[in-house]
């Protein structure tokens, strides 16, 4: 069995393992809310070492508040007993803690994802992650019927205009936003990093290893999809995108090396698959195991030579795939 395969093999053991352990918080979510993990566990990609991000969305109440916004079928009081479980179980199955100690352990109702999109306050309360990691890279351990519902919506949005262009249209909003999500990732990791006293730079230059593997395919998986897409039809639907979303990143690669219309990138896409296995088999141990070998300079170069091979990887099949259309030059001008 190769590296990927085994990942995705422990991937569906935990998230069993997972689902079978939250019969108390699906209670309190039934027919109201979904829990979607993102990160390995959403890539379905998450080993023995892996911790585990959700956020908790729920669908709309149908009732706006004083602020405008339409609130969420999951009440304060369920949540707060949901996010209890959800922390009793990372702990009972010796997951990680939560991150920032709980921080990140939002609830957010479909309204919020929707009708922050292009606003200011989208970055301020963290809709802009929910919606982005939803979309690209999120797996339900429960409620799934929830879950399909909350994506067609949050699609809906994004192709508001598809109607009155569906013979050609360019899903320039979304494409926008996953871009700004992977300069998001950079601009974050430089911002964390250039003040880092010299005992942690090597846990600085891991981070950088893995955004320039599982965080660069995460949102370059779902541009080269839509890219294809939109070569093959010149035009990218609600369906298709909707295809896309319930697919991992490394599915989506793999689907595309499917497609005879882009065979030409095919040799490029194997490269990608290939280099992104040996990425799982060296970030697949304790954080110190591999934070060690990043601390010998030498190892250290090494990989980040490798990093960078991976990104010209993908810039070779957005160009290919793309071959200088009306989306491509969309995204990159």
């Amino acid at each position: 069995m190769g590296t990927l395969a085994d990942r995705r093999a422990q991937a569906k053991d935990r998230l069993q393992v997972l689902r079978e352990n939250v019969k108390v918080v699906e209670s309190l979510a039934a027919g109201k809310a979904c829990v979607y993990a993102t990160g390995s566990f959403g890539r379905c990609e998450a080993s023995k070492f892996s911790d585990l991000d959700v956020f908790i969305l729920g669908k709309g109440d149908g009732r706006e508040g004083r602020d405008g916004k339409e609130g969420s079928l999951l009440k304060g009081l369920d949540e707060i007993c949901i996010k209890a479980e959800l922390i009793k179980i990372t702990r009972k199955l010796n997951i990680p803690e939560f991150s920032g100690d709980g921080q990140y352990l939002d609830h957010y109702s479909v309204h919020d994802l929707t009708k922050s999109l292009g606003t200011p306050e989208d970055d301020a309360i963290n809709t802009f992650t929910a919606r982005l990691l939803l979309l690209l890279e999120s797996h339900p351990p429960l409620e799934d019927q929830v879950y399909g519902e909350v994506i067609s919506q949050v699609v809906t949005a994004y192709w508001r205009d598809y109607y009155d262009h569906k013979d050609e249209f360019i899903p320039a909003f979304l494409a926008n936003d996953i871009l700004r999500l992977w300069r998001t990732f950079c601009v974050n990791y430089e911002a964390r990093t250039q003040r880092v006293p010299e005992a942690e730079k090597a846990k600085g230059k891991l981070k950088n290893y893995k955004l320039k593997h599982s965080r660069m395919l995460t949102c370059y998986s779902a541009l080269l999809y839509l890219l294809a897409i939109y070569a093959r039809h010149n035009t990218v639907s609600p369906r298709d995108a909707e295809f896309m979303i319930n697919m991992t990143p490394t599915e989506r690669l793999e689907w595309l090396s499917a497609q005879s219309y882009v065979s030409d990138a095919s040799s490029t896409i194997a490269a990608i698959l290939s280099k992104y296995e040996h990425f799982l088999e060296t970030t697949n141990a304790k954080e110190d195991e591999p934070v060690s070998r990043f601390s010998d300079r030498a190892e250290s170069r090494k990989y980040m030579i490798e990093a960078y091979k991976f990104g010209d990887l993908v810039f070779d099949a957005l160009k290919t795939i793309g071959n200088e259309n009306r989306f491509y030059r969309l995204l990159v001008v």
